[in-house]
Parts: C-alpha cells; sequence; structure tokens
C-alpha cells in the first residue's frame, strides 16, 4: 500500500554543479577544450594505426582499439556533463539514462581487459621475442581484442540489468554529472545487496585480476630487462613498455585514489569531499582519454612519423 502511494520515477535529474553555479561556466570551457583535444588526439592515432602499413602490428592494434574506446567513453558522457552546465535543471529519461549507463559500464570494463592484454602483448615481445610472431599471430590478437569488447559488454548489461530493473520512487535527483551507477542505487526504493554483490564480483574480474595480471607481468619483464648486458638495450626494450606502464598507472592509480581515500564524517567537510569526489570522478573520465595519445606519441618515433606521413599526404597530396 505505502508503495502504491509513491510516485513512480520516469526521468532523473543530474544535480551536477548545480549547488556551485560559479564554477559551471568555467568547467563547461576546461572540459570542452579537453574534450576536444581527446576527439582529435585519439581519432589520429586510430587513422595512422589503421593507413599505416609500418603500424599493422599488435601492438598498434591495441593501441587503436584503445583510442576508439577512448573517443567512445569520452562521447557517452562528455556531452551529458557540456549540457548540464548550460541547463538550469537538467532532466534525463530512464531509458537515456540506462543507455548512458551501459555504455559508461562498458567502456570502462573493456578498458581494464585491454590493458591487461596490452601487458600480455608486451611481456611476449620482451621475454619471448622470438616467439613473438607466432604467440601474437592475427589469429591470436584479434580475438583477443574482440574478447575485451565483448567481456565489458555482457557484464555492463548484468549490471545494468540488475539496476534498472529495481523500483525507483520519490526521490529522482542523482547527486552526480551523468548517471553513474552508484549514484542511481542511492536512489532504489528496494534491497541492493544483490547489486552490491554483483558490482563487487565485477570489480574482482575486471579490476583485480587485469591489476594482478599487469603487475605479474612487468615483474618478469623487468627481470628480462636487467639481465641485457648493454645500457642502449636496456633503454630500448624499457622504451617499448615505458608508454603502457604510464597509461596503466594513471588509469589504476586515480581509481585507487578515488575509492581508497577515506570518508570525511564532518558534515561541513563531507560537503566538500562530495564536491571534490564529483569533480575528480569528472576529470578521470576526460583527463585519462585526452592523455593517452600524449604519451604513446610524445616518445614514439614510429607514431611520429605516421602522423607527419599522414598529414603530408592529406594536406600536400602528390
Amino acid at each position: 500500500m505505502e508503495m502504491a502511494n509513491q510516485t513512480i520515477v520516469t526521468d532523473f535529474v543530474l544535480l551536477g554543479l548545480s549547488a556551485h553555479p560559479k564554477l559551471e561556466k568555467t568547467f563547461f570551457v576546461l572540459i570542452l577544450a579537453m574534450y576536444l583535444v581527446t576527439l582529435l588526439g585519439n581519432a589520429v592515432l586510430l587513422l595512422v594505426t589503421i593507413f599505416d602499413p609500418h603500424l599493422h602490428t599488435p601492438m598498434y592494434f591495441f593501441l587503436g582499439n584503445l583510442s576508439f574506446l577512448d573517443i567512445c567513453y569520452t562521447t557517452s558522457s562528455v556531452p551529458l556533463i557540456l549540457d548540464s552546465f548550460l541547463t538550469p535543471r537538467k532532466t534525463i529519461s530512464f531509458s537515456g539514462c540506462a543507455i548512458q549507463m551501459f555504455l559508461s559500464f562498458a567502456m570502462g570494463a573493456t578498458e581494464c581487459v585491454l590493458l591487461g592484454m596490452m601487458a600480455f602483448d608486451r611481456y611476449v615481445a620482451i621475454c619471448n621475442p622470438l616467439r613473438y610472431p607466432v604467440v601474437m599471430s592475427k589469429a591470436a590478437y584479434v580475438p583477443m581484442a574482440v574478447s575485451s569488447w565483448a567481456a565489458g559488454g555482457v557484464n555492463s548489461l548484468v549490471q545494468i540489468s540488475l539496476a534498472m530493473r529495481l523500483p525507483f520512487c520519490g526521490d529522482n535527483a542523482i547527486n552526480h554529472f551523468t548517471c553513474e551507477i552508484l549514484a542511481v542505487l542511492k536512489l532504489a526504493c528496494a534491497d541492493i545487496s544483490i547489486n552490491v554483490l554483483s558490482m563487487g564480483v565485477a570489480n574482482v574480474i575486471f579490476l583485480g585480476a587485469p591489476v594482478l595480471f599487469i603487475s605479474s607481468s612487468y615483474v618478469f619483464i623487468l627481470g628480462t630487462i636487467l639481465r641485457i648486458p648493454s645500457a642502449e638495450g636496456r633503454k630500448k626494450a624499457f622504451s617499448t613498455c615505458s608508454a603502457h606502464l604510464t597509461v596503466v598507472t594513471i588509469f589504476y592509480g586515480t581509481i585507487l585514489f578515488m575509492y581508497g581515500k577515506p570518508k570525511s564524517k564532518d558534515p561541513l567537510g563531507a560537503d566538500k569531499q562530495d564536491l571534490a569526489d564529483k569533480l575528480m570522478s569528472l576529470f578521470y573520465g576526460v583527463l585519462t582519454p585526452t592523455l593517452n595519445p600524449i604519451i604513446y606519441s610524445l616518445r614514439n618515433k614510429d607514431v611520429k612519423a605516421a602522423v607527419r606521413n599522414l598529414i603530408s599526404q592529406k594536406c600536400f597530396p602528390q
């Protein structure tokens, strides 16, 4: 009877920075600039991995997948965030919220698995270079990438299906920029223990397992590099995996910082922390995809040469 008297939610209100209107215009410009850099950088990296024959190797194939993933990940949320900065009361339909959550969740889980696949590629290249062409043949690395996307998609479908089957009644204000799954679950007027358990298992599979696998891979990689007699050889070997290691450190380091820091018990401190958490989540969703193409092209002669060739072919055709 009590449930019958409550209003069933048909849409959600995204609070974003509505409590801090002075920050909205500043962050609109900042996030828009980062989004455009993300699209440009990752699009260029994706194009060179497709059109330059010298980059048709497993490492650059995975890198192309990562660039495409970063474009999809940011596009699934950033336009919504930018719109929320300009709209006094930003609402999103129930189905729109489900789609946005599915895309963001799928891209995040896929990136976790893909970074693990890239670590395996570097492990084989450095620790077993003679077997590299056999182990990382096209028949191996294409299914590896496909399985990353499939695993992320299936996991997202399970989590979002469980979340959207819950009854939502009464409060429909999401204290976030987007339909972030934890913020949405707080609005459910039913027991969410199954959701919490399911997400816990998913975190072990998609966060814990890849971190363990990547860490183990780099222990062996480091051991192999240290056994190389010449300093030049060690430097060359390390340079082939330094970009991936940097991206992994930023990606997982930000996640650990976001969810591992202690919560404030003081109400005033809690409000400030709530704002800080939202901004950290915002920058995590935009900054990492912005940095990825910069990190991978900064010290990579092959990528730099491919970009120059692409620009010269498109801008100065002979």
